[in-house]
């Protein structure tokens, strides 16, 4: 598929522009990229999940927003999931054979 791009003039409102040039600033984009975002998120099929904040979140692979990764966040480790897995199982069981406590 070919794509083709074409030039063209927008009026904007002074300050939508400048709200625009902020927030591309932010997002470590260009305004061009940030325009090209928003018109095709606006004119997609509603169908798709919408995105309430870019910064904090991603639409994964299954169409399913997940919180973005922090930089520098590291991996967990099999240790630390299998300390997480332990921990519930042992309060699942905790609450299967004592109902009672809480």
């Amino acid at each position: 598929m070919v794509s083709h791009t074409m030039k063209t003039t927008l009026v904007l409102p002074d300050d939508l522009l400048q709200e625009a040039k902020t927030l591309a600033v932010r997002r470590k984009t260009t305004l061009k990229a940030l325009i090209e975002a928003a018109l095709r998120r606006e004119i997609r099929p509603s169908t798709e999940p919408e995105n309430p904040d870019p910064a904090r979140f991603e639409v994964g692979p299954f169409g399913i927003l997940r919180l973005r990764k922090a930089s520098g966040d590291p991996n967990p480790t099999v240790a630390q999931v299998q300390a997480v897995q332990a921990a519930l199982e042992h309060e699942e069981l905790q609450r299967i054979t004592d109902p009672l406590r809480r």
